[in-house]
């Protein structure tokens, strides 16, 4: 190797490259998922209050939101493709992300010990939401103090949930009830937490609440689908007993019948299909951020998991149930179905046997007709061709012959027979007709 001081000079490498060979295409979008949601430092006191919207609309009307927010700053929007954008607002600031069928914008700033806020939200007139409003929620940063701990009393003693976490550094306080903006207020009381930590811990709040909202959307729709599997499966049990009873079974009938629910219920299911995915994909994000959460108890109190466990996870096997009772009930109208079809495939031959021997004995029939009217045709013809050899015989007397016409007529009646009866035979064999047709 050559010790050159030009070869040890620093060369900046391609784009795209590690030590030099081609990187995968896909390993810059790997690589950036990691940092794809960044916690942001959160100092103490501060206030944080995040709208989340369901982007029905598509991406294009939150970039136009955002568009509008970004021109009464005067700063430059975000690109049509970004998932997440940050942007100064007053004394705060504003994060913006999308997810897969919603949107949620956190609005960040200052608060003071008297809990008013410094600064107008972007919430306020001029606002133009995205879509409808599926969570709303008022997160409040405080030092633990004595005073902040009187907090408590306003919240419902009912559902207060009051825990420690981080090790005893900060303690999460909620209700999961909404003020009178529509918000649910949460409580952190920060002992020793850093703006790191303070970050991270307030995300997981954030997320637990938005997504344990989303996943409850599923229950609703569980129940009304609930009410309809239990018509259906009421339905598949008449008609099974109606296919017992096979002397007064009418099989067309009762599988149309079953055809009409099986659509009903495959419609049902497909549109039900993403709604319940997502709520088991939710549910399943909130199981992780409690369990990030990692809470202590404080006796007397109730913590969030243990609240969320006793209301969410009922609604959750709900949804499970109604998915599991469509999947069952999908199988047994199969089953019903294919067995309903089977007897309709036997009730079809034998209908077609007894068809067939119908046309058998209608052919055996004509063909006895034809045999019939063979023999009157060969008698008919023999009867003609022996008359003109009559004609003949007599025209031929007057030219002074021996024989009398009366025997010439007598010995041609079997000479034509035999020939007009093997004429026939030869045009049953021409017509490609057994021959022995017209024997029997």
């Amino acid at each position: 190797m050559s010790d050159d001081q030009s070869n040890l000079e620093f060369r900046p490498r391609a784009i795209g490259s590690v030590l030099g060979f081609p990187a995968h295409e896909g390993r810059p979008s790997a690589l950036g998922e990691v940092h794809a949601r960044p916690h942001p430092l959160v100092e103490t006191p501060r206030v944080l209050i995040q709208l989340s919207f369901m982007t029905e609309g598509g991406a294009s009307v939150d970039h136009a939101v955002l568009s509008e927010l970004s021109r009464r700053l005067g700063i430059a929007a975000p690109g049509s493709q970004a998932r997440l954008h940050a942007m100064k607002w007053g004394k705060g600031s504003l994060r913006w992300e999308r997810h897969t069928e919603f949107s949620t914008y956190l609005w960040e700033g200052p608060l003071d010990e008297s809990g008013r806020v410094h600064e107008d939200t972007p919430f306020g007139n001029g606002f133009s939401p995205p879509g409808t409003v599926i969570s709303g929620i008022r997160l409040e940063i405080r030092k633990w103090t004595a005073a902040n701990e009187k907090l408590l009393d306003s919240f419902d003693p009912t559902s207060l949930c009051f825990s420690l976490v981080e090790r005893g550094a900060a303690a999460i306080v909620a209700d999961f009830r909404q003020d009178g903006d529509g918000l649910t207020r949460i409580l952190v009381l920060n002992r020793a937490l850093t703006p790191a930590s303070t970050g991270a811990l307030s995300q997981r709040l954030l997320d637990i609440e938005t997504y344990r909202t989303l996943a409850m959307l599923g229950l609703p729709l569980a129940q009304s689908l609930s009410a309809r599997v239990r018509r259906i499966e009421d339905k598949l049990a008449v008609i099974t007993r109606e296919m017992k009873a096979a002397e007064t079974r009418d099989s067309q009938t009762l599988l149309a019948d079953l055809t009409e629910l099986a659509a009903e219920l495959e419609a049902d299911a497909a549109s039900s299909l993403y709604r319940f995915g997502a709520s088991r994909a939710y549910d399943g994000i909130v199981s992780e951020r409690l369990e990030a959460l990692d809470e202590e108890v404080v006796p007397g109190y109730d913590t969030w998991g243990g609240f969320l466990q006793r209301r969410v996870a009922p609604a959750m096997r709900t949804c499970r149930s109604v998915e599991e009772r469509q999947a069952n009930l999908s199988r047994k109208l199969t089953r019903a179905t294919t067995l309903l079809r089977t007897w309709v495939d036997v009730e079809v031959e034998r209908q077609n046997r007894d068809l067939l021997a119908s046309m058998n004995n209608r052919a055996r029939l004509q063909l006895r007709l034809q045999q019939t009217v063979e023999g009157l045709s060969v008698a008919a013809v023999s009867y003609y061709v022996v008359g003109l050899i009559g004609y003949l015989a007599k025209g031929a007397s007057l030219f002074g012959h021996a024989f009398a016409p009366e025997v010439v007529t007598a010995a041609s009646v079997p000479v034509a027979v035999l020939l007009v009866w093997w004429g026939v035979r030869r045009v049953q064999r021409l017509h490609g007709e057994p021959a022995s047709h017209a024997g029997e």
